[in-house]
């Protein structure tokens, strides 16, 4: 199992992250994502800890605290869901969207 932590502070590092979760157990790992273009934390990560038992009292303990001036949002992690290679959707060409003219070049 993983947890979701949400509504983070774009100044949380993995380190700071993980000694707030140390609290409850043992953390395995922490995940924080950053948005591929700028390079900055996207604002939530994951948290892995030794047992089920430490992430569901880490759970109950920090969902809705406020820490670094924001009210977290902690809970489960969902399962990823396969987007596909490209996010899914038919988002192939071949539609005629101009009218006339196609061959102009």
């Amino acid at each position: 199992m993983s947890i979701y932590v949400g509504n983070l502070s774009y100044d949380v590092t993995q380190d700071t992250l993980s000694a707030v979760f140390a609290e409850y157990g043992t953390v395995k790992r922490v995940q924080l994502p950053t948005d591929r273009e700028t390079g900055k934390m996207r604002g939530f990560g994951f948290v892995e800890m030794d047992s089920d038992a430490e992430e569901e009292k880490a759970i109950e303990a920090l969902d809705g605290a406020e820490w670094m001036g924001r009210d977290l949002k902690v809970n489960k992690a969902k399962p990823r869901e396969d987007r596909g290679s490209f996010g899914g959707g038919n988002r192939g060409g071949g539609g005629n969207f101009g009218g006339g003219n196609r061959n102009r070049y």
